[in-house]
């Protein structure tokens, strides 16, 4: 079950978000929803994260680059920095 969250807008954008949601033939609460969801997954940062880390592999196996290495570069790094 949906939790509620209580917001406040002003007056006038909420009556305009009604009349919108209406001629969407939806629910105000509906329309929020869908306008919170469009933003979270537009604002998602894991995919950027995730394709960045594919791209960064893909140029590190074009160098020749192996597991083994990063490895030791890490324990390198940490030696250096504990």
């Amino acid at each position: 079950m949906p939790n509620q969250m209580l917001i406040r807008i002003e007056e006038k954008s909420k009556e305009r978000l009604t009349k919108l949601a209406r001629l969407e033939g939806k629910t105000t609460s509906q329309l929020i929803r869908e306008l919170i969801d469009r933003y979270l997954e537009e604002h998602d940062m894991g995919p950027y994260v995730d394709n960045l880390w594919e791209r960064i592999g893909k140029k590190m196996r074009a160098k020749g680059f192996r597991q083994s290495d990063i490895k030791k570069a890490i324990e390198e790094s940490r030696r250096r920095h504990p």
